[in-house]
Order: structure tokens, then sequence, then C-alpha cells
């Protein structure tokens, strides 16, 4: 949210008040108690008396976040009213003074009788939320079910199983099997907050149900770290099981595995598949327990070419799924058609603000596995996954949000690596993280987080031992390209740089890009995230030289903050209300290599087209 107040004439005190109180409660509803000093700078909500979009903010230095709803009440009665509206909706509240309500003496009595008001309406609401962390913590501790305060979470959340219904059935009508199936599953999930697929597994419907359909999988094959001579196959079983993947070479089908999935691994298992021909196409079949599974028809590992020498490659890129983009059949069948050695997700994908209910980022990853569309997408088009805030606990959440501890952001760790496929996942074990590097044909892929190591002090964006792993990457990377993910932006274009480098690390993006210039590292494609819709930026350096921002934040999130402005000059392209993804097409086999970046439309259409060379993208020499 973003805390508005009038600096000139406040009393500080409620103003601070009012800020602390905003931040503890994180609340997103914002009222302003004066109409002269408000400047509506973009389209928001003003259901109040007498709002105008010729008024003007003003924001507080107490806290800049992100606002959803904005209410502007200058009159007494009105101040009241929507007080009482707050209450009585469970509204998240926050209260910034103004001139007129204290020059008329009715700030103090306004302020008094409605935070009373809120207040004694929000006690019992604040206390269970207190109770329900406390509880939440002895159920991790002690494995017990705690069915009381996840039923009153679920309520809050106004049912979770019918919404993830509804998004299963979005893009066409699911077998009666399959959604009887997610919803008992759901169930066992959602029961309590560290809820595994162990209990999936023991779950007697759920056995049931399998054991009646033939059911012996529940998410997969989904292809990941591919590579000239092979690529992992990712699988998760309804129980413990033994997962075999047959690859058809040369008319001879041969057998890798089998590995096992337990219960320590969320029931999944990755078979390493090597021994392939670089730039082949590889039909493939998954057993488990020596019995083929039924997995899409078309299912191949196509190897990309060999990584030492000059070649073409095609690689699809974007974020903001957020669980509705899964099932789009029309993008995902557009996106394999284009034949991508790989697709790059970084960042808000499958889970949607689950924070450390574990059980339920499961239900989500789960919801992703029975879209059909997803199904048939990563059979064939390897995965790489980074994260960020909504998958990783809830909006523009980092670090170890609070509330919350140590223990709830390494669960959240635990199950997010057991859902992709990656050639490795931070430090490990270790001290975790989720970012990697790579190799894939003639370009480098080096995926950040930008979540996991911040602290909310100058220079944490991606911690100290990211930022120096980073820095050694860029310096070791041998192709002709490299593709620097984000799951934020990199420019400050964007909503003021919210919730990124311009925001949390100006310093340390400019240590990036110093060091980028410095050592004339060539080829950096910066790919970005979050903000709703895709826009491209160039960022011009003091030097002369330009990077480039690609953003495509439109697979699922198709409406946000503007696409465009007039006064944002090196922007190259911006859309919104459109499912669009990127794709970089390189060329190395030329003098100078090239590449070309597209974003794509669902129906096909080329939205914008970019041809950059290798020698552009290099820093000039002193």
């Amino acid at each position: 949210m973003q805390l508005i107040t009038q600096k000139r004439n406040t009393i500080p005190v409620f103003s601070a008040v009012f800020a602390l109180y905003a931040v503890r409660e994180k609340c997103r509803l914002v009222f302003c108690f004066d109409s002269e000093v408000l400047r509506l700078n973009s389209p928001v909500l003003w259901p109040a008396t007498g709002g105008s979009s010729t008024h003007h903010w003003r924001v507080s230095d107490f806290c800049i976040l992100s606002a959803d709803f904005y209410f502007t009440s200058f009159s007494f009665p009105t101040s009241i009213l929507w007080f009482i509206i707050a209450a009585v909706t469970s509204a998240e509240l926050c209260v910034g003074p103004g001139d007129k309500m204290m020059k008329t003496g009715k700030l103090a009595f306004t302020v008094f009788l409605g935070t009373a008001f809120v207040l004694a309406m929000q006690v019992p609401e604040v206390q269970a939320k207190k109770g329900k962390i406390n509880r939440t913590n002895d159920t991790q501790a002690e494995g017990t079910n705690d069915t009381q305060a996840i039923k009153e979470k679920q309520k809050k959340t106004k049912d979770p199983l019918s919404a993830n219904m509804k998004l299963l059935n979005q893009w066409g009508e699911q077998p009666e099997t399959v959604q009887s199936l997610y919803k008992t599953a759901f169930k066992v999930l959602a029961v309590k907050s560290n809820a595994t697929f162990a209990e999936v597994a023991g779950d007697p419907e759920v056995r049931r149900l399998c054991a009646e359909k033939g059911i012996v999988h529940l998410g997969g094959p989904l292809l990941g770290t591919v590579t000239p001579d092979g690529a992992r196959v990712w699988l998760r079983t309804v129980r413990p099981a033994k997962v075999e993947v047959r690859v058809s070479l040369d008319e001879v089908e041969k057998s890798y595995g089998p590995v096992e999935s337990t219960l320590e691994t969320d029931l999944t298992a990755i078979v390493p598949v090597t021994g392939l021909k670089p730039g082949t196409l590889n039909p493939y079949r998954v057993l488990v327990d020596g019995k083929p599974i039924a997995i899409p028809k078309d299912a191949s590992i196509v190897t990309p070419p060999d990584d030492t020498k000059p070649a073409k490659i095609r690689i699809a890129f974007g974020t903001c799924y957020h669980q509705w983009g899964l099932g789009n059949q029309k993008q995902a069948a557009l996106i394999r058609s284009r034949k991508p050695a790989a697709l790059l997700l970084y960042g808000d994908i499958a889970v949607q603000d689950r924070n450390n209910h574990v059980g339920l980022h499961r239900a989500d990853y789960l919801l992703r596995d029975f879209f059909p569309a997803w199904q048939n997408l990563v059979a064939t088009v390897p995965v790489y996954a980074t994260w960020d805030d909504h998958d990783y606990f809830d909006n523009d959440l980092w670090g170890i949000p609070a509330g919350y501890t140590k223990k709830d952001q390494e669960g959240v760790w635990e199950v997010f690596r057991h859902a992709w496929n990656n050639p490795s996942y931070g430090f490990g074990d270790d001290r975790r993280g989720v970012f990697f590097r790579t190799r894939i044909g003639p370009c480098d892929v080096i995926m950040t987080d930008e979540r996991y190591f911040r602290t909310g002090k100058e220079g944490s964006f991606l911690g100290d031992d990211q930022m120096k792993w980073l820095e050694a990457q860029l310096l070791d990377c041998k192709g002709p390209f490299i593709i620097l993910s984000n799951g934020t932006m990199w420019s400050d274009y964007v909503s003021n740089g919210k919730d990124s480098w311009g925001k949390w690390d100006p310093k340390g993006r400019e240590r990036i890009f110093n060091l980028i210039e410095k050592n004339r590292i060539g080829g950096v494609l910066l790919i970005s995230g979050d903000r709703h819709g895709a826009r491209g930026f160039r960022i011009p350096r003091p030097s002369g030289f330009n990077l480039y921002e690609f953003e495509a934040a439109s697979l699922g999130g198709r409406t946000g903050p503007p696409p465009t402005k007039p006064e944002w000059d090196t922007q190259f392209y911006g859309i919104s209300g459109k499912y669009a993804f990127g794709e970089f097409t390189i060329d190395a086999t030329v003098p100078d290599p090239e590449v070309t970046f597209r974003l794509i439309g669902e129906d096909g259409t080329v939205i914008h087209e970019l041809k950059l060379t290798r020698r552009q993208l290099t820093p000039p020499g002193n």
C-alpha cells in the first residue's frame, strides 16, 4: 500500500501510529482526509463523495508499498461512513490526516471514534491471527492437526477449493474422475499447514479412486535440465514407486532408471537421460513399477545443439501465469509449435499467495499438473523455473516475512525444489535459494532469486553471497549471449521501481551494470516480470552503451499498471490485456551473432520484433 498523508500541519504522532498499524496489519485500503493535496496519476477506484481526478496524491515518508484501492473522504459524515464500512467488511485500514479536517477540529474526534469502532471490530480477528500463527508453529513442531485454524483460514480466503476447482475447469470441463481426485487430494493437503503428499498417498478415498481408474501418477512428465546429450524427466507418483524412462534411439529402445519416488521427495522422481545425440528428437515413454503410463502421444526429448559449436536456437520465456494462464491450451500449443529448446519461467507461476501453508503450496502445484495444456507443453519443452512474491509467500513479501519463521521459509523452499526440474537450487540444502546458471546451446542462462535472501536493508536485494556468485558467473560465461533473469523489473519506469532494484538496491544494480561494462561482457539480455502486461526498455548508460530489458509478465497477468507512458522515451514496446510470451531466436552461425526478440500473442501475432547483434550488445572499450 501507499500510506497517504499531508505533511504540513499534520500531527506526526497520528501519522506515525497509523503508519505502524498499516505496516503491521499489511493494509491495502487507504483513507485520505484531504481533497486539495491529492493528485490522481493513474485510474483508481473513487467511491467516496466528491472524488475527483484533479486532486493531488501526497506520499508519506513513512512507507511506500503497494495499494489496491484508494478512498478519499473530507467530510465528517462520510469519514465515519467509510470507517463503518471498513469495519463491517473487515477491510484493512490506514488513515492519513489532512489540513481541512484539522482546521475544522473534527480530525481528533473522527480518528478517535472511527478507530475505536474499527479496532473493536478487528481485535478478535487480530487475536485469532496471532493465535493461529502460534498454533500453526505448534502444529509444525508437533505434527498435530489444527483443523479449526485451517478452516478459519479457508473461510477468510473465500473457499480456496472452490476457487481452484473453478480454475481447473476454466479452460474446459475436466472429466469427473479428474475433478473428484483433485477435490479429494486438495482437502487432504488443505487440512493442515504442513500437509505433504504422504498424507495424499495414505488417504483411503484417494487410494480408492486411483485403484478404480488405474491412476499411478499425479504429475509429469516434466522435462528439465536439457543438455546436448540428454535431459532429466520429472514425475510425481500416487505412492512410492519405481520410475523408469525408455527412449527410442535409432529404432532401439534404451532404458534409464528406475529411480524411486519417496515420501521424502514428495513422491517425485527425477530420471537422468544421457547418451543422446546433439540436435536430435527422441521419443520417450515412462513406466511406473514396470507398467507404462499415459503421457502426451508426442512426448519427446529434443536435445539442443552442441554448445561448443556455432548454432541456432530458440528460447521462450515469461512470468505471471498466476494459475489461470496455465490452462490456456491455445498459448501452450503455440509455444510448443515454435519448438523452443527451453521455456524460462521466473515467478508467479503456479502457487498463489499461500504464505507458510505448504499444504496449499502443494495443492496449487497439483492443480498445475492437472491442466492438459501444461501436461502437453512440459512433456516436450524443458522448463526452468524460479519464484517471485506470489509463489514465494504473498504479494511483495521477501526474506522471512513478519510473523513467520526460518522454518516456514525453508518449508516453502523444500516444496518448490521438489515441484520443479532445475539443474540446482541456489546454495542447496546449506543456504538454499533458487538461483542457478545453465547453458542451452550457444546461450548462457542465469536466473536469479530476489526473494530468499533479501532483508530490507540497502544492498540486500540478492544478498551478498548471491551477488558475488552472480558476478563470478557473468565473468565466466563463454557463449555469445547471456540471458539474465530477474523476477521483478530491472528499470524504474513502471510503478517507480516498485518492489525491485530501484527501490531496494540501486547501488547493487549499478554494481552489476558496471561489471558488464568494465569487463566488456557482451550479449547480455535482461529479462524481467512482475508488473502485469509486457514492456521493453533500453537502459542507457553514461558511456553511451545501451542495455536492453525484455519484460513478458503476460502469460496470465494481462491487467496491471499502464503499459506505456509518453515520458518513457526509451520504451520500445508495451501492451496489456493480452496473453503473450517472449521469445529469443539466437543465430550464432553468422560472423556477428544475432538475437531476434519477439513478443508473441496467443493467436500467433508477432506483437513486437527487434533484432540485435552481439556487437550492439557489447560495451565499448575504454
